[in-house]
């Protein structure tokens, strides 16, 4: 189901807010600007900025504009680093829920990428994780990794929990870049069940390659995130 276009608006401007593009005090465009940008009316981007208002994100100023102001606890899901390292980071307590053991399978068909006939050829490893702050659920996680030259990956025990961190120990591959599309949607039923909570939820779905040191090998990742109580704020910049 597709998002109202003030919410899309209000995504897209909090998470700018989050990542740094827009810092506290900054102005952000005016409401003839964000119409424009958004190809929308001056009453939608009201609506959207009336509920960064509501959040504590901007200030609005008689003459002046909308101002940025705080922001919420910011988890940073939006680096290409591991959730273990990024969370790690802040004062959240990290927890991750394997639903799905790496296993070696054939990609999906369609694949949210275009894969080259190597990749295609060698399948991949595939493993879905409920990553966890503070026991809330914030994001869904599920991984394609292709499956050259990985000795026994799928019958170990990842490293600590961290795909990354497995991935340099064991095999020397190390994420040094990330192609991101990032969308706000609301969630299905069972995405819902997973993240607690209600069907119809907007929540942040992404679809990530990440690229590594070794030249020509990839990793695929489609996120959902669900934002209600932590933003989720980019180191990527």
């Amino acid at each position: 189901m597709a998002l109202p276009q003030y919410k899309i608006i209000y995504e897209n401007l909090k998470n700018q807010i989050i990542g740094d593009i827009y810092q506290e005090g900054d102005l952000l465009p005016s409401e003839n600007e964000l119409s424009r940008l958004h190809d929308s009316t001056r009453t939608t981007v009201r609506q959207a900025l009336g509920d960064l208002q509501k959040e504590g994100y901007i200030e609005k100023h008689r003459g002046k504009g909308s101002i940025v102001t705080s922001q919420k606890s910011t988890l940073g899901l939006l680096s290409f680093r591991g959730f273990s390292e990024v969370v790690g980071q802040t004062e959240h307590i990290m927890n991750t829920e394997m639903l799905q053991k790496p296993r070696l399978q054939k990609w999906p068909d369609p694949f949210f990428y275009s894969l080259d006939p190597l990749e295609q050829n060698a399948g991949c490893i595939f493993l879905k994780r409920l990553r966890k702050a503070d026991d809330d659920s914030v994001m869904l996680e599920s991984t394609y990794i292709p499956n050259l030259r990985l000795t026994r990956f799928t019958s170990k025990p990842l490293i600590n929990n961290s795909l990354f961190r497995s991935l340099h120990i064991l095999h020397q591959i190390d994420v040094v870049n990330l192609d991101q599309e990032v969308r706000a949607i609301r969630c299905d039923k069972e995405i819902a069940r997973k993240l607690k909570l209600k069907e119809g939820d907007p929540i942040l779905h992404i679809y990530r390659k990440y690229g590594t040191n070794r030249e020509g090998f990839y990793i695929y990742s489609e996120l959902h995130c669900n934002t209600e109580k932590y933003a989720m704020g980019s180191f990527f910049k």
